[in-house]
């Protein structure tokens, strides 16, 4: 079996809550982290809530108006990581609103470059983890998913997985009773999840990350067509 102990993972909680209080959402991430961590994997959890995450798709908030921003320390911790995993609560249906704040800051990074001339973003893979008492789930996962991918992490197969409780405000995840923990759907959704992360990161690692053709944007502006069925489009 590959070795994983090379590999890094930084999961952000956006839970509601702050790292004082019990959050459900890290209660299944903890599983996903539990894996990874059995494997060697160096994991590191932000509770989002707990720091001060200006709005905004720049890489420096400061720099457009706000007092602190606390962003560009965790973007650092982004860039370290072989493996991001977003996990959020759903509320009204979608991700949390601290969620979207934390998709639109990685967002502000996007347009910076490796130094093969690709999107600096490439060569990691993400996922995401989700919890709640209503649907809403895949439609989580399909949002946070798809935006990771926009902006240049590999997605693996499987790479997210959730718990949903009875509808309205019955238990929730880590309340007594509430089934999740015993939910086998879950339990091997999340653990699948955790295993596809590592071996996507495994593979990227190993093969130096995506190969550097046809994805660089200086060498397309600077008139590189890549097999462009029409060589003389400008």
């Amino acid at each position: 079996m590959a070795r994983y102990d090379d590999l890094s993972a930084l999961f952000i909680n956006c839970s509601l809550k702050p790292s004082r209080l019990p959050s459900n959402t890290q209660g299944l991430m903890d599983v996903s982290i539990g894996v990874m961590a059995a494997n060697g994997v160096k994991v590191e959890t932000i509770r989002a809530a707990d720091l001060e995450i200006p709005p905004g798709v720049q890489p420096d908030m400061r720099e457009h108006g706000f007092a602190n921003d606390a962003w560009p320390d965790v973007q650092k911790k982004v860039m370290a990581a072989d493996i991001l995993v977003i996990g959020t609560p759903i509320w009204l249906g979608d991700k949390s609103s601290v969620c979207t704040r934390v998709v639109e800051r990685l967002y502000g990074y996007s347009g910076k470059l490796n130094d093969k001339g690709q999107y600096d973003y490439y060569g990691r893979v993400g996922g995401c983890i989700v919890t709640g008492n209503e649907d809403g789930a895949k439609h989580c996962g399909m949002n946070i998913l798809y935006s990771l991918q926009h902006i240049g992490f590999a997605i693996p197969p499987q790479a997210d997985a959730g718990w949903v409780g009875e509808a309205g405000p019955g238990p929730s995840y880590c309340d007594e009773g509430s089934g999740g923990p015993q939910n086998d759907f879950t339990q091997r959704n999340t653990t699948f999840a955790a295993w596809n992360l590592m071996h996507f990161a495994r593979m990227l690692k190993d093969a130096g990350g995506v190969p550097a053709h046809g994805n660089q944007p200086q060498a397309w502006k600077d008139g590189a067509r890549f097999d462009h069925p029409n060589p003389e489009y400008r």
